[in-house]
């Protein structure tokens, strides 16, 4: 079985070869990039499964680079910061990330958060081919193609990032079941986050600005939120 892929964008040069010398006895295969620009070009090269993202690098924000990756991949980021503001994580997750590490930071936390990113990802990708074989989903005036992850409204394609189609198909696979915000969390981000949820709020503000679907993603007032059994 082919190994892992993980892709390091890390302008310190201890931390980078701590990580990927800890990942690669780990299983993984991994290569490094020192700033954003040498990143996006090893991406392209490498085609990795996963990255590994500093927030602070030397020529641009990793939140810049976060947000190119997450609108045309669909490949899990772990951030690496040493902000240690709730603020500020928080900010990473609605740029796209999966999840975040703070420096200084042990191996073992990092590698168990990678394991449990790629066991969500996993999980959801089973979810979307059991949905495709279900054929093809439609409510109102919207298409989903599951299987290529392809949205369509009035036969135009609608551009979700992953985290949307994500929790798109978690609110759609689910009809009626009301969903809090720490358990949209825990299906689409893979955890259980314990500050402040307003990364679910933004995402769920823009799938219904860019599917016309408020009447159908609702909010129940002081619990959360969940998708309407009614499809008219």
């Amino acid at each position: 079985m082919d190994k892992t892929k993980i892709l390091i964008i890390e302008d310190e040069t201890a931390i980078a070869d701590l990580l990927a010398y800890g990942l690669t006895k780990e299983g993984f295969e991994t290569r490094t990039a020192a700033n954003g620009a040498e990143g996006l070009a090893e991406l392209e090269r490498f085609r990795p499964d996963m990255l590994l993202l500093d927030w602070m690098l030397p020529d641009q924000s990793g939140l810049d680079i976060c947000k190119k990756v997450t609108a045309n991949d669909n490949i899990p980021i772990l951030m690496i910061t040493a902000r240690s503001d709730i603020t500020d994580k928080i900010l990473g997750l609605e740029f796209g990330a999966d999840d975040y590490v703070t420096k200084p930071f042990d191996l073992r936390e990092v590698v168990a958060r990678i394991r449990t990113i790629l066991r969500r990802l996993a999980q959801a990708n089973q979810s979307v081919e059991e949905a495709a074989g279900r054929a093809e989903l439609r409510f109102k005036n919207i298409a989903i193609a599951a299987d290529e992850r392809m949205v369509t409204k009035d036969g135009e394609p609608v551009e979700l990032t992953p985290k949307e189609f994500d929790l798109l198909m978690t609110l759609l696979g689910h009809r009626g079941k009301i969903f809090t915000r720490s358990e949209l969390l825990d299906f689409v981000w893979g955890y259980d986050f314990p500050g402040d949820t307003r990364t679910v709020d933004t995402h769920i503000q823009r799938l219904r600005k860019k599917l016309d679907a408020a009447d159908l993603i609702t909010t129940v007032f002081g619990i959360g939120y969940k998708f309407e059994r009614r499809t008219e």
